[in-house]
């Protein structure tokens, strides 16, 4: 054994390998005044104690062997007065594992009766303020980590939270799209007869020497004759002008002027070069009834393609149109079909269609709020009072027109006082060149009609004046009997009258 001082009066106890396996126990200075304790293998299992005098003394310890020696776990240094030994500390010491043999050496007491040192091997981790310093920092630092975390959570949740409820969702903002379309419309529908319809019907564009017009036509045959209006085609005629035809699909083809009738207000125009053509379906005037739907097809103010609808507001309604001649050859007259279905200015020639698609009548005609007359295809717009030629009266003047390029009107043979204001048709004391006003050998005069007879009555139904005398007559063919009621020096008599013709325009 060796003796030598320690610095600061600490004992430090150290194993060291020494020969012959021994172990050597040597004293020497610690930090803070802290007992050391380390344990290293020596040589030949042999054991050597140093031993050095300190100021207050020092214990001295018997050398247990290694092998028998339990092992201790290194600890850090603790100053004299912390815990365990000191205050509470925040945590309680685990009890030691010691051998007999350590324990005798440990509770050895001092020559002088006092114990210069404490060792403490039960310790099972660095403790002191400072330690407890460091755990009060680090609890600090995780607590303010844990509350900034808590904070941006929050914050980032909200708003994550709204962007998803705003959008719908992290994706691309997709908004509700429709299904797939049904396959069709039912063929009565609005929709049904406007698709059947539409490819038949076309727009005409005329250009003239003073004037210009837009109206509609409907495809007659796949020869490419279109049935039109006389007005709509009228300034063509005059000479240089230019008839263009635009179909649904938007194809165009110029057309030319197979004839016209200005008392029908009808005309057919032909368009060559054209295939694939889709003539409409022709219906019976005679089987409509009032407030059967219908649908009226056109290019009011020059928009093509435009579907109205309506119902037959009326039967048998004798109208007249034009007149801006002054011979009056330009008047047409017309026992019309009225419709609410929106007719306006380009409307006029389109179809005015049934419910299965067939044309029924053909529009020509609009009662104007600001008209003086009333009747016409002025600028003032629909007002729900439109008019049409039924069409079994138009399907016989285009056949005359295409076969010869004139239209035959059946006639009575007599010369109306059109100045006459009593109720009923009366018959001119004269004709208009001078002559008499009942043609001689003509329908009226086979009759037994007289000049001043007023015509009262036909096939049953009341007329009321010279011009609804010459729409009820025109509603018929050349041949067709008719039945008059007339007025004659205060008596009624009933004759029986057959319609001659003439092809006059």
């Amino acid at each position: 054994m060796e003796s030598r001082p320690a610095a600061e009066d600490a004992v430090v106890v150290e194993s060291r390998p020494a020969a012959e396996d021994a172990v050597v126990v040597e004293s020497r200075p610690a930090a803070e005044d802290a007992v050391v304790v380390e344990s290293r293998p020596a040589a030949e299992d042999a054991a050597a104690v140093d031993s050095a005098p300190a100021a207050e003394g020092v214990a001295a310890a018997g050398a247990v062997p290694a092998a028998d020696r339990p092992q201790q776990p290194r600890h850090a240094p603790a100053p004299y007065g912390s815990p365990p030994y000191g205050r509470p500390g925040p945590w309680a010491p685990a009890p030691p594992v010691q051998h007999p043999a350590t324990l005798a050496a440990e509770q050895a007491p001092p020559a002088d009766g006092t114990w210069a040192a404490q060792t403490d091997l039960r310790q099972t981790g660095a403790g002191g303020p400072a330690a407890g310093r460091r755990r009060a920092r680090s609890r600090r630092t995780f607590a303010a980590g844990a509350l900034l975390l808590a904070v941006v959570s929050g914050v980032g949740g909200g708003l994550i939270g709204a962007y998803l409820e705003r959008t719908g969702g992290l994706e691309a903002v997709q908004l509700p799209q429709p299904g797939p379309p049904p396959p069709g419309r039912p063929p009565g529908s609005i929709a049904g007869i406007a698709a059947r319809a539409l490819p038949s019907v076309v727009t005409l564009h005329v250009t003239g020497t003073d004037e210009q017009a837009t109206g509609t036509g409907f495809v007659l045959d796949g020869q490419g004759h279109i049935l039109t209006n006389n007005h709509v085609v009228a300034p063509a005629v005059s000479g240089g002008g230019r008839i263009t035809v635009t179909f649904s699909s938007g194809a165009a083809a110029t057309a030319t002027v197979v004839g016209r009738d200005s008392g029908y207000d009808l005309a057919v125009v032909q368009v060559h070069g054209v295939r694939g053509l889709t003539p409409l379906p022709l219906g019976d005037s005679d089987d409509v009834r009032v407030g059967d739907p219908v649908v009226a097809i056109g290019a009011p103010f020059d928009l093509p393609n435009t579907v109205t609808a309506g119902i037959i507001s009326a039967k048998e309604r004798p109208i007249t149109a034009g007149g801006e001649n002054s011979d009056g050859s330009d008047v047409s007259y017309v026992d019309a079909l009225q419709t609410d279905a929106p007719i306006n200015p380009g409307n006029s020639g389109g179809p005015l269609l049934d419910s299965r698609a067939r044309a029924v009548g053909v529009n020509s005609a609009i009662r104007s709020a600001d008209s003086a007359d009333g009747l016409g295809d002025g600028q003032s717009g629909s007002i729900g009072l439109g008019f049409a030629i039924p069409i079994n009266q138009a399907k016989r003047v285009a056949e005359e027109l295409i076969g010869t390029g004139r239209a035959t009107h059946p006639v009575i043979g007599i010369t109306l006082d059109m100045n006459y204001t009593g109720d009923g048709a009366r018959i001119d004391e004269k004709a208009a060149d001078g002559g008499p006003a009942v043609a001689a050998d003509g329908p009226g005069a086979r009759a037994g009609l007289r000049a001043g007879d007023v015509i009262a009555g036909l096939d049953g139904q009341p007329v009321h004046s010279g011009e609804e005398l010459i729409v009820r007559t025109r509603a018929h063919r050349p041949g067709d009997r008719l039945s008059l009621t007339v007025e004659r020096a205060g008596a009624e008599i009933r004759l029986a009258l057959v319609l001659g013709s003439s092809d006059r325009n």
